[in-house]
């Protein structure tokens, strides 16, 4: 069976949330719902979407709010919908960060379609894009990673290995990784043992807090792996 993703549809309209996920599942895609602000982050932060579909008038916390506390942590692809034309005007003023918007009422032939435009445009863009978690910065087309304080920006000493594993993990800083997904990104076709990933793990550490980065990061989580930081 074809899939083309997992999708994120926050809206708080059971009926307008059902004709976007009978469309998208016919697409090809695997979907989730929230009803409100807080699970919509909620599902973010355990489930790591590759969209999210989130409308602006919502309980709890609007797609606003959303939005902002998302791109504090991940550059996930986000299509706002909303039913006002003013609130498109609002998020292109506060410049925070929508891929896309849709007005109501609209076409869920038109969204599907978008939904593939945005992810096409993000994925192929995503192996050459610099991504920053707080004061890391990881340059894709340099193989580089650095950190960034007030005196200068430092280059990381990372193996390729350490290169690789933080690569990977900041694309989705609060997933929760095995070991054996960390694995096979640092080291495919390796016959390693999984536990050498805490080796790496532990170096990446240290290097980071030598260099000026934030402490704290790469987490166990129990039973599984690693992620780069903690849900906030």
């Amino acid at each position: 069976m074809l899939d083309k993703g997992l999708i994120l549809i926050v809206e708080d309209e059971p009926a307008i949330a059902g004709i976007l996920e009978a469309y998208l599942i016919r697409d090809g895609f695997r979907t989730v719902c929230a009803s409100d602000g807080e699970i919509a982050l909620r599902h973010h932060a355990m489930l790591s979407p590759d969209l999210i579909l989130l409308d602006v008038k919502m309980p709890k916390y609007d797609g606003f709010e959303v939005l902002a506390r998302i791109r504090r942590e991940s550059n996930i692809p986000v299509i706002m919908i909303s039913a006002l034309a003013e609130d498109l005007d609002r998020l292109s003023g506060l410049r925070l960060g929508a891929d896309d918007y849709v007005i109501k009422p609209f076409n869920p032939q038109e969204v599907v379609a978008r939904v593939n435009a945005v992810l096409r445009r993000t994925r192929n863009n995503a192996a050459n894009a610099a991504i920053r978690f707080e004061n890391i910065l990881v340059d894709f087309d340099a193989h580089a990673a650095f950190t960034d304080t007030d005196e200068e920006r430092q280059l990381l000493p990372l193996t390729l290995s350490e290169f690789r594993i933080l690569a990977h993990m900041i694309r989705r800083p609060t997933h929760a990784f095995p070991r054996n997904d960390l694995l096979d990104a640092c080291l495919p076709q390796s016959d390693a043992l999984v536990r050498t990933i805490d080796t790496h793990i532990a170096n990446l550490r240290r290097k980071i807090e030598a260099s000026g980065g934030p402490s704290g990061l790469f987490p166990a989580v129990r039973g599984i792996g690693y992620r780069l930081a903690e849900p906030r």
